[in-house]
């Protein structure tokens, strides 16, 4: 099968790569490269990167809403379109263009968690399970039926990172299981009941409050990590937690139980993973050789 693929960060990576095993892949879209890192020079996405190492033709436009882009689009010989975390609004001209559609890979299951985080919001709300969608693309945010789904536990102790890696798996599977179907499964309207979205994080909300709950900070810890990273101050400097489990304790929000136990509004928590500014992350010894806790953390 001819395939166009739409995507842009590492999750997406595996998909391209199942997908170039399997199919052929015409063209690779992906957001234009963009300032990062410390010299801010402009930097390919995950996507654009792995594409290129397969020797596959990149296309980054900066919008797709033009007549030139869409013709360009309409022009490739392709069956379908697959699209994982793209970034770009396609027009009703795109989703229309590929003979079989636009289908997408959402990592959530559907109408739970459409939007920008859906990851992110399963872990920091404390969802039991959460999974991948194949969905048919439809003009609004994540709202079109549903042809495969498949479902997984969300761990105790697991990260948005963790997650993210076995989610984006679980996609290339699925999306091959798809194509290999299409024409025959039978798309799945999503239910009106149940619909959630999943906001982009907003960096805002990962200062840690030492008064919630302890299965707040929990959540908040681990749904923040690797990035943008829940964080506190300790003597005065700023202190990513990027892991930690619930713990046995009690004490005033923010009260140093021991090693890297700290107590919240309720409960507490054991952090088994920090990083301080400048620095690698680091488990709970090597973090705590040579630096002395304060009796509480803000």
């Amino acid at each position: 099968m001819k395939v166009t693929f739409m995507g842009t960060p590492a999750f997406a990576v595996p998909v391209l790569d199942a997908l170039a095993r399997a199919h052929d892949v015409v063209a690779v879209y992906t957001q234009p490269p963009r300032p990062a890192g410390r010299g801010k020079q402009d930097r390919p996405s995950p996507v654009h990167d792995r594409a290129s190492a397969l020797g596959q033709p990149v296309r980054t436009p900066a919008s797709l809403r033009s007549i030139d882009a869409q013709h360009d689009f309409a022009a490739l010989q392709h069956d379908v379109a697959v699209v994982v975390a793209y970034g770009l609004i396609l027009p009703q001209a795109v989703l229309d263009a590929p003979p079989l559609g636009c289908l997408n890979i959402h990592a959530s299951l559907l109408p739970r968690w459409r939007g920008a985080a859906p990851i992110h919001r399963a872990i920091m709300a404390g969802d039991a399970e959460t999974g991948v969608c194949i969905m048919q693309m439809a003009a609004g945010l994540d709202t079109g039926p549903v042809l495969l789904r498949a479902s997984t536990p969300i761990g105790d102790t697991e990260t948005t990172q963790d997650l993210h890696d076995r989610l984006s798996r679980m996609g290339a599977d699925l999306i091959l299981q798809a194509l290999a179907q299409i024409g025959t499964l039978t798309p799945q309207p999503q239910p009106d009941d149940g619909v959630t979205y999943a906001a982009k994080i907003d960096k805002r909300e990962a200062r840690i409050d030492w008064t919630q709950p302890a299965t707040q900070v929990d959540r908040l810890i681990r749904g923040l990590s690797p990035f943008p990273g829940a964080w506190c101050e300790i003597a005065g400097e700023r202190v990513k937690l990027l892991r930690a489990h619930l713990a046995t304790g009690q004490g005033e929000p923010g009260q140093v139980l021991g090693g890297l136990t700290i107590a919240c509004g309720t409960g507490a928590i054991t952090v088994t993973q920090a990083q301080r500014e400048g620095r690698r992350a680091a488990g709970t010894d090597e973090f705590l050789r040579g630096f002395v806790l304060p009796a509480r953390l803000s």
